[in-house]
């Protein structure tokens, strides 16, 4: 804890958020964050003074503050540029936060008619299906499920897929290469069930992204993903120049 200089001009409470936010950037409030009493004490300020600094970090989203429950350190909120391919472990890795997943289901089976269609297949054709819970740090983040074609991606049946994006062992693997597709996001309030699985707050939506990726124009991946809301952000980039009048999407 920094020492306050009361002969500064900076206020008290200005100097008391700084030294917080370097001992929040430093992990010092992983467990937990102080309340206002433990802060009166340790800085020996008013509880004017503490609260007028916690309201500031609050409002920077460093700091959450809930009515009976005191103070919490905020969950960062990763985000995920979208004008290229992109990689959800990248992004959690990018964020100095740990990177897992939890694989629910790694198997064949045969395929439903709409997983058979995005991937060209007959109905009922035996496919790869890889199920995973995606994890940031020690709450989960993403629920991701995949369907692909069992003749150029069956090797992944053998891998680790504990860690890691799925396109970087299909091509340590099964020498696959993603070189494209696309992608359709849209804002959904999950069911019970996911919400538990995701271990969502009340109240809090998620984004529901299914992507097609493909090899050339072969496809290789038909993927349902549900992210959670309050931990992800996505931002959409143009280069300078660009026409500003939106495109007219088929």
């Amino acid at each position: 804890m920094g020492t306050l200089d009361r002969s500064s001009p900076l206020p008290l409470w200005a100097q008391i958020a700084d030294d917080l936010r370097q001992r929040l950037v430093h992990g010092e409030f992983e467990d937990r964050f102080p309340t206002d009493e433990e802060l009166t004490r340790d800085y020996d300020v008013s509880r004017q003074t503490v609260r007028e600094a916690v309201r500031h970090l609050t409002a920077e989203g460093l700091v959450v503050r809930q009515r009976g429950r005191g103070s919490s350190v905020a969950q960062p909120i990763l985000e995920q540029p979208l004008h290229s391919l992109y990689s959800l472990a990248s992004t959690v890795r990018a964020g100095g936060i740990e990177e897992r997943s939890e694989v629910l289901a790694a198997e064949r089976r045969p395929a439903i008619a709409e997983v058979a269609g995005q991937l060209g297949l007959d109905a009922g054709a035996e496919v790869v299906f890889i199920e995973r819970l995606r994890f940031a740090g020690a709450e989960p983040i993403a629920w991701d499920r995949s369907w692909l074609p069992p003749h150029q991606t069956g090797a992944l049946l053998g891998a680790d897929l504990s860690s890691g994006g799925l396109y970087d062992v299909l091509a340590s693997h099964c020498a696959v290469r993603i070189t494209g597709g696309w992608e359709r996001i849209r804002p959904v309030i999950p069911e019970p069930t996911e919400r538990k699985l995701l271990r969502l707050p009340p109240k809090t939506a998620a984004f529901s992204i299914e992507r097609l990726a493909v090899v050339g124009q072969i496809p290789m991946e038909w993927r349902r993903s549900l992210i959670r809301g309050d931990r992800y952000s996505l931002i959409a980039q143009w280069p300078a120049g660009a026409h500003s009048e939106p495109s007219r999407l088929a």
